[in-house]
């Protein structure tokens, strides 16, 4: 038997094979802005087939506004290439995407520019890409641990006693006092609740997980809503009604969705608020989890997203850290609790964000295991 590799002639190579077969889209554009060539990789970026992009200007593909039309314009001007990245394109085809975009000149064979034909590469940074740091700094909610508990150990005791110590106090005092001992009561309490909020972070017992429908999931997340605290917003579901089990645990995850959408509920306008919940699968979606060679497959993709004014920028680099808010009177648990719950869970969470629209995305394993008997797929 012959194991010896293939060789394959050069010449038999065809350039139209080579660009196909990149995984970023690639046009070429001619100097009255028609599209001149586009890879299979453009033609999945708009949408739209490769015969009906060859009959199209590029100021149909883009919003007058691009960024890129800058882009082309500098390299028309003499820089040879310039590259923009973290570039948003939105339009009605291409959806919102974050990609890296290149424009250069091209040149012929004898290094001379036929016309002002440029070329453009357009890189979707990937969902890897886009929480990469987040899954660096994945044990940032866990980071809490070691303090929790030594809160709980350490405060939680002797706050009880001033309290009972309060409570004596307010019997023989007078009607002045009173108030005095009532204020270190309650603030007490309140020391308390925090703390027993933190302790979450210190919970290190495994969770169990199973195949749940995110679904049922998100319409319970929904009902309270609608129901309590987002009784005046529109929800918008876009759900993939073919979407696999997800492997995970439902009450933690019902906290994760309620925690998420009450946020969105709070940030959207009071007229006109929007939330939209949507589901998804995404073809091969792995991580390389750092420190480690396995690689995690994550492909369904659970999102909410509001119409809001947008996260700060000074805070989104910290947004999942232990007392990091945007709200006045908050204590900055909840998303740092949201991020240990799906870390646990095997999963992982990132936001993309500008004014008018916040997308958190969350990324779950899919389960092996098929619904438990009584269980709507």
């Amino acid at each position: 038997m012959n194991n010896r590799p293939k060789v394959i002639d050069p010449a038999q190579i065809e350039p139209g094979q080579v660009l196909n077969a990149l995984a970023f889209a690639v046009l070429v554009v001619s100097d009255d802005d028609q599209v001149l060539l586009a890879n299979g990789a453009a033609e999945q970026l708009f949408a739209i087939s490769r015969a009906a992009l060859g009959r199209t200007h590029i100021h149909e593909l883009l919003p007058k506004d691009s960024p890129v039309f800058a882009l082309i314009e500098q390299v028309r001007g003499g820089v040879s290439a310039v590259t923009e990245y973290r570039l948003t394109l939105d339009t009605p085809k291409t959806g919102q995407r974050t990609v890296n975009v290149q424009v250069s000149i091209m040149n012929d064979d004898q290094g001379e520019e036929p016309g002002q034909a440029v070329v453009l590469s357009f890189q979707e940074r990937s969902i890897a890409d886009q929480i990469a740091h987040r899954l660096t700094h994945r044990d940032s909610a866990r980071s809490m641990s070691a303090m929790s508990a030594m809160l709980a150990h350490e405060v939680k005791n002797p706050l009880s006693g001033i309290r009972g110590a309060a409570q004596l106090l307010e019997q023989g005092a007078s009607e002045a006092d009173q108030e005095l001992t009532r204020l270190i009561q309650d603030e007490s309490d309140r020391i308390k609740d925090l703390i027993e909020r933190m302790e979450i972070f210190s919970e290190n017992t495994p969770v169990k997980t199973g195949p749940l429908n995110i679904h049922q999931v998100l319409d319970r997340v929904h009902k309270i809503a609608k129901h309590g605290f987002a009784n005046s917003v529109t929800f918008n579901e876009q759900y993939d009604p073919s979407l696999p089990a997800v492997l995970g645990h439902r009450d933690q995850l019902i906290q994760v969705f309620l925690n998420l959408v009450k946020n969105a509920a709070e940030a959207v306008p009071q007229k006109g608020g929007e939330i939209v919940l949507k589901t998804a699968y995404q073809h091969g979606v792995r991580f390389a989890m750092p420190g480690s060679q396995s690689r995690v497959h994550l492909p369904l993709s659970i999102t909410v997203q509001d119409n809001g004014p947008g996260i700060p920028d000074d805070l989104s680099e910290h947004l999942f850290d232990p007392f990091v808010t945007t709200k006045t009177g908050g204590s900055g648990l909840g998303l740092a609790m949201v991020a240990k719950i799906i870390d646990d869970l095997g999963g992982v969470i990132d936001f993309e964000s500008r004014p008018g629209r916040t997308t958190f995305r969350v990324l779950l394993p899919m389960s092996k295991e098929p619904y438990p008997e009584g269980i709507d797929a």
